[in-house]
């Protein structure tokens, strides 16, 4: 159940431990009601278009899960038709749309909105009009905000990759792009757009993110699987939901 800042685990690397000896185990399903059950207030799955971890079987099954267990599915997807139409015919509470190149290992950084607009507003519209709550995943520049509220998106889902590269690393621009998540946000809900903000967040960097008011939702993956390693999905879950609810009591104190 929300606490006012939202959780949503993404299970895509419980697939890639899976898809990496071919087998049917680890199952990303048994994880989805896993974090369910540790108080995951909603799961995240992207599904690529190698179908590098999670399959459109698992899809199938996690829309299944989530509707059963009461929460909502939010799917990240390329800008593409095959996408699109995957998406049209799950109907998933959410769609994230993020940008994709078969060649990174992850997602490396924003889509750029302001480029795209003629290609990806058609799409937004589309997906929209399904009924979808449609977020576009962003780096936090104020012109990509714009342009999410131009092309019809509902929620922007911040891009918090660099700032937690930048706290791990000790870089003294930590601090700087801090501040341009906190404008971001700013910027995004004076727009009347909601805030999400997701990628790299662990439990060294989730309180600062987790303490910026308009946020209402982190989405956390990759960090939550291999934490899992040492202490079991469980654990990691409700440490993470421990300081990000940590950080929202401070805020309001």
């Amino acid at each position: 159940m929300s606490r006012g800042l939202r959780l949503g685990v993404n299970i895509d690397h419980v697939a890639t431990i899976r898809n990496a000896r071919g087998a049917t185990y680890p199952d990303p399903v048994r994880a989805a009601e896993m974090a369910i059950a540790a108080g995951a207030d909603g799961i995240t799955a992207h599904l690529r278009e190698d179908r590098r971890h999670i399959s459109d079987t698992d899809i199938d099954a996690l829309a299944v899960i989530v509707k059963r267990r009461g929460r909502p599915l939010n799917l990240e997807m390329a800008v593409t038709a095959e996408m699109e139409a995957i998406a049209l015919r799950h109907l998933p509470h959410a769609a994230c749309l993020v940008p994709e190149r078969r060649e990174e290992v992850t997602t490396e950084g924003g889509l750029d909105l302001v480029k795209g607009h003629n290609h990806i507003a058609p799409v937004v519209g589309r997906l929209a009009g399904a009924g979808i709550r449609v977020s576009c995943f962003i780096d936090a520049d104020l012109e990509q905000v714009a342009s999410a509220k131009a092309m019809g998106a509902q929620v922007v889902e911040l891009h918090t990759g660099a700032y937690c590269d930048a706290v791990r690393e000790g870089d003294p621009r930590a601090d700087e792009l801090l501040e341009r998540l906190k404008a971001a946000a700013v910027e995004a809900s004076r727009l009347g757009l909601e805030v999400h903000a997701g990628h790299g967040i662990d439990y060294e960097t989730v309180k600062p993110i987790a303490a910026i008011p308009q946020v209402m939702e982190l989405n956390i993956g990759h960090f939550l699987i291999g934490e899992a390693i040492f202490i079991g999905l469980p654990a990691a879950i409700q440490r993470m939901r421990a300081l990000m609810d940590q950080a929202r009591a401070e805020l309001a104190a």
